[in-house]
């Protein structure tokens, strides 16, 4: 102690310390207080880092009523497998519908050709009007009938059709068109009418022909009188006297 604190001054510095003591341990607690509170609000704000711990109650959740479903025993349905079934899928197969054109190779013969064509022989000469032989050399050109062509079987027609009836005639081998025209009492300029034909001589064996009968009356031809019989009769007639 100085000379100049005197022991009156000592003692109210002590009582003012003795005062100020409470006040200063109230405002310490007080900012602790605050710095506590600041922490924790701090901690349980923070999200997935802080406690599990929730300041407020929360709402007790109600209980609900959740119907337990009921097992359903699976009943086997019979599933049916489709058949399938191939569809066959058609084949087209080139046929010829009529006679066409063959140009004859170096060693064919009407035998081979027939063969290779699967035709009849007699059909494949008659549609050529070729007779018995076959006249054929490459390069020519000849006509392969269809397979399973027969030669026509002619019918005779009736007698009292009225005039310019039309029938279809097939032609034969060895037929021209006088002698159609001749055996249905009709005219060539009319068959080739009838059938758009141009030239006479294009007809071949198997072709149809539509023919008009009985557009001319027939004519009845004389026979020739033979001298045959005359001649040999006066020859046997004659005498004959030897000469001496």
């Amino acid at each position: 102690m100085t000379d100049k604190e005197s022991p009156q001054s000592v003692i109210d510095a002590y009582k003012k310390r003795q005062k100020m003591m409470p006040i200063l341990i109230r405002g310490l607690a007080i900012l602790l207080a605050v710095v506590g509170v600041i922490i924790l609000v701090v901690w349980f704000t923070s999200g997935s880092n802080g406690p599990k711990i929730s300041l407020f109650a929360s709402a007790t959740p109600t209980a609900t009523n959740t119907a337990t479903p009921t097992p359903v025993t699976p009943t086997s349905t019979p599933t049916y497998t489709a058949t399938i079934t191939d569809t066959p899928v058609p084949t087209n197969t080139s046929t010829p519908s009529g006679p066409f054109e063959y140009t004859v190779q170096e060693d064919d013969n009407c035998w081979s050709i027939s063969q290779q064509f699967e035709v009849d022989l007699v059909v494949l000469l008659a549609l050529n009007n070729f007779g018995s032989e076959c006249p054929i050399n490459p390069g020519d050109k000849i006509l392969i009938p269809a397979p399973g062509q027969e030669l026509p079987t002619e019918t005779p027609i009736p007698t009292d059709l009225p005039r310019g009836t039309k029938i279809p005639y097939i032609v034969k081998s060895g037929d021209t068109l006088d002698v159609i025209a001749s055996r249905f009492n009709t005219t060539v300029e009319d068959i080739l009418l009838q059938n758009d034909l141009e030239d006479a001589n294009q007809i071949y064996a198997g072709q149809e022909l539509t023919i008009r009968v009985y557009l001319v009356t027939p004519t009845q031809t004389t026979a020739p009188t033979s001298t045959s019989a005359v001649t040999a009769t006066a020859q046997s007639e004659t005498t004959v006297t030897p000469t001496p």
